[in-house]
């Protein structure tokens, strides 16, 4: 998205991140395309205990755990020098769990930039979902500790903002009954199209693989695939023997982990996903919580590859079940589904067609940052109408 605001527009990016590997990885690359790039480590990024101290002391608060997770005061302090050297149009806040930092801020005598948050998802609802789920008891627990704290603070954001992005209508008629004063706009996730298609020199697929690929460490996922594996899969493989279910991805939870064997594949995190894409008889997305929409969809379409997918797993996108893709909630309607395509070749092809097609018309990362880009303006112009509307803004 950034890559293509930056042919026209002038970027600084100040990350806040978790790891060591970020800077090295990351910055080379972003700085191609931003001006100047900060990083900033969290120091509350921890996992395992520390993780689950964080966890308490926000049960005690009257905080959500979020606010907890993302209260730096360096990264307040790296703002306050971007921002008070040099004027911006626009501050684009990824995630409304950054959206408490002061970022109103501009040099003296200059009109302060709007701001526009980036949501990904509707975190409060998703955080709701789970503490109602089949998730364990400590998820569970902490979810019904948690959202009503993350909802406040999240609509207070939503409402105070001058836009908000969302990625689906579905996320959009939620906010528009929970912040109805928040000036929302869809502006749908995408996929490198350019970069993830199918090509020559990529396995064939091989029609027995099942893949489900995404970060294995977050709740969706991880009640996905432990759905899929405890329900659904024990009937594709007894009709199917020789088939194989491969999960790729990165983090992968203890209980994903533990349900390896001879015909489930834990692949981990991979530097290309492409050749494991293009491998692949059926990519499945048996999720059942969640909000947003999902790129692995997105990127699978890509990749031409036919998906079988919930219900849930698909809201928000345009495809239409029967073909683009296939949708099924139930356990055995699912694995229905999935022998489907791997006995019928001519099928898959023409799902997996149909889906690269929609993807590189309605969902390229391109024409998201053409939206993104006209949102900014219509932004802008409801806070100062006289602004030109060929004025071009710094980011």
């Amino acid at each position: 998205m950034l890559s293509h605001l930056a042919k026209d527009h002038d970027l600084a990016a100040l990350v806040l991140h978790d790891d060591d590997e970020t800077p090295a990885s990351s910055g080379p690359a972003m700085r191609a395309y931003c001006r100047e790039v900060t990083f900033v480590r969290n120091p509350n990024g921890a996992a395992g205990w520390r993780r689950r101290a964080l966890q308490f002391r926000s049960w005690l608060s009257g905080r959500s755990y979020q606010r907890h997770l993302f209260a730096v005061p360096a990264f307040q302090a790296a703002l306050d020098r971007a921002l008070g050297s040099q004027r911006f149009d626009v501050v684009f806040v990824n995630l409304p769990y950054l959206a408490h930092y002061g970022v109103r801020r501009s040099p003296p005598g200059t009109a302060t930039p709007a701001v526009v948050i980036d949501s990904h998802d509707v975190g409060y609802d998703l955080a709701r979902q789970i503490a109602t789920s089949a998730a364990s008891f400590g998820r569970r627990l902490h979810a019904k500790l948690n959202w009503r704290k993350l909802a406040r603070e999240e609509l207070a954001a939503y409402n105070a903002a001058d836009g908000v992005c969302v990625c689906s209508t579905a996320d959009q008629n939620r906010l528009a009954a929970d912040a109805p004063s928040a000036n929302t706009c869809v502006i749908p996730n995408a996929a490198d199209v350019e970069h993830l298609q199918p090509r020559a020199s990529y396995p064939a697929p091989d029609g027995r693989t099942v893949l489900f690929f995404g970060l294995l460490a977050s709740v969706p996922n991880v009640d996905g695939v432990s759905f899929f594996l405890r329900e659904i899969w024990p009937l594709i493989a007894s009709a199917r023997p020789d088939t194989r279910f491969v999960v790729v991805g990165a983090n992968p939870a203890a209980e994903i982990l533990a349900q390896a064997g001879p015909r489930v594949t834990i692949v981990g995190p991979v530097d290309d996903l492409r050749p494991h894409l293009s491998a692949a008889a059926v990519v499945v997305v048996p999720l059942r919580l969640g909000s947003g929409t999902r790129l692995k969809i997105l990127e699978a379409w890509a990749m031409a590859r036919p998906v079988v997918s919930t219900t849930l797993g698909a809201e928000g996108l345009e495809g239409v079940p029967g073909q683009h893709l296939l949708v099924a909630d139930d356990p055995a309607d699912f694995a229905r589904a999935v022998l489907r395509v791997l006995g019928e070749p001519a099928l898959a092809n023409e799902l997996g067609r149909a889906g690269r097609a929609l993807a590189a018309e309605r969902y390229s990362w391109r024409g998201a940052a053409r939206s993104l880009e006209a949102f900014f303006r219509q932004t802008l112009a409801r806070r100062d109408p006289a602004m030109p509307a060929n004025r071009g803004s710094a980011t």
